[in-house]
C-alpha cells in the first residue's frame, strides 16, 4: 500500500477550507511514520494509551487529535499535548479538560459531539442538550478550553440520502452556532464529519476536517 500516493489523491480532492486527520489508530508508529515523511501533519487517535505510545517515539511536531470517546480519568495524560480533542460529550468532560489544560497552562481546542446518527452507539449531545448546556452559559467559566466547533457521524449505512440528511442536520447546526451563541468568536470554525466511505459527502456539506484512516493505511488490526 502505497500510503503517499492515496495521501496525495486525497488531498488533492479537498477544498482548502478543509483539512485532514489522518485516522492512525490501531496502526503501527512505522505507518504513521510514513505518512509524516510524505508531509502529513494532522492524525487521529482514540486510545490514550496507544497514544502515549506514539506521541513518545514520533516526531514532536505532529497535531494529534483525540477522535475517540474520552473518560474523564484519562484527559490528564494528554493534556499536555494534544491539539484538539473531536468528541466532547458532556459538560462534565469539558470541565475536565478545562481543569487538566489549567495545568498544563494550556487552552485546548475542543468540539462538541453532536449525536444525529440512527445508531444508539454513538456518543454525543442531541442539537437539543447542546443548546441547553449552552444556554446554561457555565461553560463560559472554562477558561482553558475552547470550543471551536462540532464533531459529529452519520450512520453506518449504505443510504447516501440519509447519511446526506444527516450530514445537513450537522451542518444547518454548526451555522446556527455560529450565528448566535458563537457569533463574536472566530476560533469557532470546525465542522468535523466524514470518514473513509463518506468524506465526499461530507465536504459537499461544508466540513472543515475529514477524519480519514482505512482508505489511508488499509483496514485496522484491532
Amino acid at each position: 500500500m502505497d500510503i503517499k500516493a492515496i495521501l496525495d489523491e486525497i488531498k488533492a480532492e479537498l477544498p482548502q477550507t478543509t483539512r485532514l486527520v489522518a485516522v492512525s489508530k490501531f496502526h503501527p508508529a512505522s505507518a504513521i511514520q510514513e505518512a509524516y515523511d510524505a508531509g502529513q501533519r494532522i492524525f487521529g487517535e482514540s486510545k490514550v494509551q496507544e497514544l502515549e505510545e506514539k506521541h513518545d517515539i514520533l516526531p514532536q511536531d505532529i497535531e494529534w487529535h483525540f477522535i475517540g470517546h474520552l473518560q474523564t480519568n484519562k484527559v490528564k495524560y494528554i493534556a499536555p499535548y494534544i491539539s484538539m480533542i473531536h468528541a466532547v460529550d458532556s459538560f462534565k468532560l469539558l470541565t475536565e479538560i478545562n481543569k487538566q489544560a489549567a495545568k498544563a497552562g494550556r487552552v485546548i481546542p475542543c468540539l462538541l459531539e453532536i449525536h444525529v446518527a440512527k445508531e444508539e452507539s454513538k456518543y454525543g449531545f442531541t442539537p437539543d442538550e447542546c443548546m441547553d448546556m449552552l444556554n446554561s452559559e457555565n461553560w463560559k467559566e472554562l477558561t482553558n478550553v475552547s470550543i471551536c466547533g462540532i464533531m459529529g457521524m452519520a450512520t453506518n449505512t449504505d443510504d447516501v440520502n440519509m447519511i446526506e440528511q444527516e450530514f445537513s442536520t450537522l451542518a444547518s447546526f454548526f451555522e446556527n452556532l455560529k450565528s448566535t451563541v458563537f457569533r463574536n468568536d472566530d476560533s469557532f470554525r470546525e465542522l468535523s464529519m466524514g470518514m473513509s466511505e463518506d468524506y465526499h459527502l461530507a465536504i459537499k456539506h461544508g466540513s472543515t476536517l475529514v477524519r480519514i484512516g482505512s482508505k489511508i493505511f488499509g483496514i485496522r488490526n484491532y
